[in-house]
């Protein structure tokens, strides 16, 4: 969206402001957007006759304006659509950290916000930041200001509200989901931050390379963005040679870039060559166990913008098709790694998609399975395997009796070790078929010999005959 909760610390580039004027505020908080018109990304929360929108243009109901819950990763808007609710109908706005304030200083704002009903008539707008670092007796504190609308609560969070808001206050409140700033929205926030005279008014140009590079480290950030190129702009300020004319713009460069945020650009296409080549190594790597060389080309899909849940869909593949059932637990790690991605996001991502990978790399292998699966369909598509027996063929419906569907089967529950001796093959796979063939490599060793006696119990011939 914009710069947002834009805006608190200076992120993780290095610091080199130049502001337009000395003592100027940092860049990502002049340019924090001043009307809903200038807020970028967020289209689906803040669509006319969104319950949020409504709340910043003020027109809450005849019950008076809801309090609202927004979620969503660093540097999306949190803190800017908190100032934006403020500035409707003049209320006035009071903001809070949780990481410092108690119960105490809930109460004082409670208390001040009925001062300034009583006495003048303005509503209060209380943003909390951080909400989910509240103990549950801090956001108790809360419900009775939000009930009774004492206070317009905005109270914003990067962590499930579901798991760390109380449920009292979520239901009294409006939970707003927001999104990762887009490449382009990001782009066009960096852009622009040249150009307005809130931001550097045509004071730098920056190269396309450059601009890449920084929609890239952002990571759909406003913050970072804005943060990293007002440090790049000093980096750039600094290598200017004596007697430069100072009415020219002054160019940042990727050189610029990489030096400001000590973050060497990445060389990477996501549509291109490299995209196939590292995504391939990185398999390759799992696969060779070489755990080293798994996490250096995670790392370098990860710094290159890589979408996570594009990599976590890659572990899961490997988990299945290069460990297989040599260690089951690795699809657990990979299918649980996939849906956390999705859930939580980058930069945490990183965490979970390097225990997913470092457990694929680290188990023993076996292609087993998917060399067993991939000579079926070669059977199959040959033309092997001929009508399935009578006695497996469903026998549910009407007409199966008199066909003798069914007939002659043995339930396996039924007899002693669970395993009824019986054909269940087609007649001309029968005999000599074995597509599954387990190593003897970690949990396929137990495996192996399961399969021999299963086998044996079945006639079956066994793997090693076979």
């Amino acid at each position: 969206m914009t710069s947002d909760d834009l805006f608190g610390a200076a992120g993780e580039a290095e610091r080199h402001d130049r502001p337009a004027s000395a003592g100027a505020a940092p860049l990502a908080v002049r340019m924090r957007p001043r009307s809903l018109d200038e807020v970028r990304g967020q289209a689906s929360v803040l669509r006319p006759g969104s319950p949020l929108r409504r709340l910043i243009e003020g027109s809450g109901g005849a019950a008076g304006p809801l309090s609202a819950i927004i979620w969503g990763p660093p540097g999306t808007g949190k803190t800017t659509l908190a100032h934006l609710v403020a500035t409707a109908a003049d209320r006035r706005f009071v903001e809070l950290s949780a990481v410092t304030a108690g119960v105490k200083d809930v109460r004082s704002v409670m208390e001040a916000a009925i001062r300034e009903r009583d006495l003048y008539g303005r509503a209060t707008v209380l943003f909390l930041d951080e909400i989910h670092r509240f103990t549950k007796a801090q956001q108790d504190a809360l419900l009775p200001g939000v009930e009774n609308r004492t206070v317009i609560l905005v109270a914003a969070t990067t962590e499930n509200p579901s798991f760390s808001v109380i449920a009292p206050l979520l239901s009294r409140s409006v939970l707003v989901t927001l999104e990762s700033l887009s490449d382009a929205d990001v782009a066009d926030l960096v852009t622009a931050a040249l150009a307005d005279e809130r931001g550097f008014d045509g004071a730098h140009t920056l190269t396309a390379d450059a601009l890449d590079h920084l929609v890239r480290i952002s990571g759909g950030d406003a913050r970072r963005a804005l943060t990293s190129l007002e440090a790049a702009a000093g980096v750039a300020l600094d290598a200017q040679p004596a007697g430069r004319h100072t009415d020219d713009p002054v160019e940042i460069t990727l050189a610029h870039v990489e030096q400001a945020v000590a973050h060497a650009a990445v060389r990477y296409d996501r549509t291109g060559d490299q995209h196939y080549d590292v995504a391939s190594a990185l398999i390759k790597s799992m696969r060779g166990s070489d755990v080293d060389a798994a996490l250096h080309y995670l790392a370098r899909m990860l710094e290159a913008g890589e979408d996570p849940r594009f990599i976590a869909r890659r572990i899961v593949i490997s988990a299945s098709e290069d460990v297989g059932m040599a260690d089951p637990t690795a699809l657990q790690t990979a299918v649980a790694a996939m849906h956390a991605v999705a859930q939580i996001g980058m930069p945490e991502a990183r965490i979970i998609l390097a225990q997913a990978v470092v457990h694929n790399a680290m188990a023993p292998k076996s292609n087993a399975a998917y060399l067993g699966v991939n000579e079926a369909i070669a059977d199959v598509r040959a033309g092997r395997g001929g009508a399935v027996p009578v006695h497996l063929r469903g026998s549910g419906y009407a007409g199966a009796d008199r066909l003798g569907h069914g007939m002659g089967y043995v339930y396996a529950h039924d007899e002693p070790e669970g395993v009824a001796r019986q054909q269940y093959l087609p007649d001309d796979l029968a005999d000599g078929v074995s597509y599954y063939r387990p190593t003897d490599r970690g949990f396929e060793e137990r495996l192996r010999a399961r399969l021999e006696w299963l086998k044996g119990r079945l006639g079956r011939r066994s793997t090693d005959d076979a």
